[in-house]
């Protein structure tokens, strides 16, 4: 002791009790999800700028263009803004979220829920899954609350309400990604407070074919609506240009005009789709698009994409021919259900199938909810397809379609081997006896032999003269051997015994007798198989020496 305290070494204080040591990792993982949302709010403020700066006529000063990057950036989250300058002094609520505006959130929160899961070095620090996931959420709803704090004073001020679920949903779903990407996206047990009979159920292979199928049955119905959108806007293509001209004469609001239609693209493929599925999509409080008919809405503002429209009054053959798209959809659906495993039964199939259509059913309707929202007051207060009825429009049309389908599929993919195992009856003696005729199966084989070709060569063997009998000689008896003596000298070799001989006398060896052999051993020293060309011989390298 008293040697400790002459050197100066300090000793080390005990922990106290209760007192928990800051992890330098998790305080970084809250920074990144702060700097995520910051990222993404630095990024439209950057663009608003511009677009005011280089606006001729700007409405307000930099105060209201960094108030409305911050209600953008809202709007990407889904988040529900109002508009209170209106004609009418009513306000005006904004709630169609562009969907291509939704991936920048989610690819920055993404990325820094997967930075926070991965380790520099060797030694550095590595959090638990649950851990990065709370701080990289807990540092981006930061940032978020004080946006919407901030957006309040602005032209488009958030809802609370909504801002206080919007937020978060899209901030859990998008860490959840990174981090379960981070850790190689394990596919593992279920948590252990869902029931057994759930977590045993959700394991087995029915439902992995039912989300792939039902995830390609929404994305060629997506792809269908993008079909259908882009031969309507070539369509109306002289509407369209003529909108877009006669919004603004300067290129700084043609640009903001172009960069606001590329961020609904994604909006109008699910439009698209719910137009091909036939309930179609609300265009006001009294107007809806479908293929059977539209009446109209005198109402619209002018707008590019809007000018894509069908014409007012009865659907014609050429709207009809939309329903192609969801008969795809179900041909995809039923095709992907299908498992190529013999053991499967034709029920296990169509369960399959019918799954597929509940998961495209559902995923369309979430796409049909996300895409739509209201512009405005009064008549512009429903504006999209309405979710509930294109979900119920995408299972009908894909399970009806999927079922069927998924079961012949099967049925094909699983027929029997065509041959005499399959016959039964009189049919199945008389190929049978027929197979085992003699004469026909050397016919057979000859025409086998004659189609190989160089495969199997004919092979000539000649008669060999048989040589005459050599009467036998009686064999010579052997010589015992000599034992050695034990007693010998040691300079004397010892002789060792000589083996028997058996001399034949009489044997014709004519070097004639053997010319029909040699010419059956070159026969059949054919190759069975044609010489390959173009096959590059390497020399055997010689070991090296010791």
């Amino acid at each position: 002791m008293t040697q400790v305290t002459e050197r100066g070494t300090p000793l080390s204080a005990a922990p106290r009790a209760g007192v928990r040591r800051r992890s330098p990792a998790a305080a970084a993982c809250v920074v990144g999800g702060a700097v995520a949302a910051g990222l993404g709010l630095g990024f439209l403020a950057v663009l608003v700028i511009v677009l005011w700066i280089s606006s001729p006529y700007p409405d307000s000063g930099p105060g209201g263009a960094l108030h409305l990057a911050a209600g953008l950036w809202l709007l990407a989250h889904g988040t529900e803004l109002v508009r209170y300058d209106t004609l009418s002094g009513v306000p005006a609520p904004v709630g169609m979220t562009p969907l291509l505006l939704v991936v920048l959130p989610v690819l920055l929160m993404r990325r820094a829920a997967r930075l926070g899961s991965a380790a520099e070095e060797d030694d550095e620090e590595v959090l638990p899954a649950g851990a990065v996931f709370s701080a990289v959420l807990c540092g981006y709803l930061a940032v978020g609350a004080l946006v919407t704090v901030y957006a309040a004073g602005g032209p488009l001020s958030a809802d609370p309400i909504s801002a206080a679920w919007h937020i978060p949903l899209v901030a859990v779903l998008a860490a959840a990604a990174g981090v379960w990407g981070a850790r190689g996206r394990p596919l593992g047990p279920l948590p252990s407070w869902l029931p057994r009979g759930v977590r045993k159920a959700v394991v087995r292979p029915r439902y992995a074919l039912a989300l792939r199928a039902g995830t390609g049955g929404a994305l060629v119905l997506l792809g269908g609506g993008a079909l259908v959108v882009g031969a309507s806007l070539a369509w109306h293509g002289a509407e369209v240009q003529s909108s877009f001209l006669s919004l603004t004469g300067v290129w700084s609001g043609r640009f903001a005009v172009l960069l606001l239609a590329l961020t609904l693209i994604p909006n109008a493929m699910v439009w698209g789709a719910a137009y091909a599925l036939g309930p179609g999509f609300a265009l006001g409080a009294d107007a809806t698009a479908t293929p059977l008919g539209f009446p109209g809405a005198p109402g619209l503002p002018r707008f590019p994409l809007l000018e894509a429209l069908p014409a007012e009054g009865p659907g014609t053959p050429l709207t009809w021919a939309v329903t192609g798209v969801p008969v795809v959809a179900g041909l995809a659906v039923g095709w992907f259900a299908v498992r190529r495993a013999r053991e499967v039964s034709y029920g296990e199939t169509a369960l399959t199938a019918a799954l597929g259509a509940v998961v495209c059913g559902l995923a369309m309707t979430g796409l049909a909810a996300a895409s739509a929202g209201p512009l405005g007051s009064r008549r512009l207060s429903e504006f999209g397809p309405v979710w509930w009825t294109i979900g119920v429009a995408a299972f009908a049309w894909t399970a009806v379609l999927a079922v069927p389908v998924a079961v012949a599929v099967h049925a094909w993919r699983t027929r029997p081997a065509i041959g005499p195992d399959a016959l039964e009856g009189d049919e199945a003696v008389a190929v049978d006896d027929g197979w085992h005729d003699s004469g026909v199966r050397e016919i057979r084989w000859a025409a086998m032999r004659k189609a190989a070709g160089a495969l199997i060569p004919d092979i000539a063997v000649p008669s060999v003269p048989v040589p005459p009998a050599v009467p036998a000689v009686p064999a010579v008896p052997a010589v015992p051997a000599v034992p050695a003596d034990p007693e010998a000298p040691v300079g004397v070799p010892r002789v060792r015994a000589r083996r028997a001989v058996t001399v034949v006398a009489g044997l014709d060896l004519d070097p004639g007798l053997l010319v029909g052999v040699a010419e059956v051993a070159e026969a059949v020293s054919v190759p069975l198989a044609p010489p390959v060309v173009g096959v590059r011989v390497l020399a055997r390298r010689k070991p090296p020496p010791e």
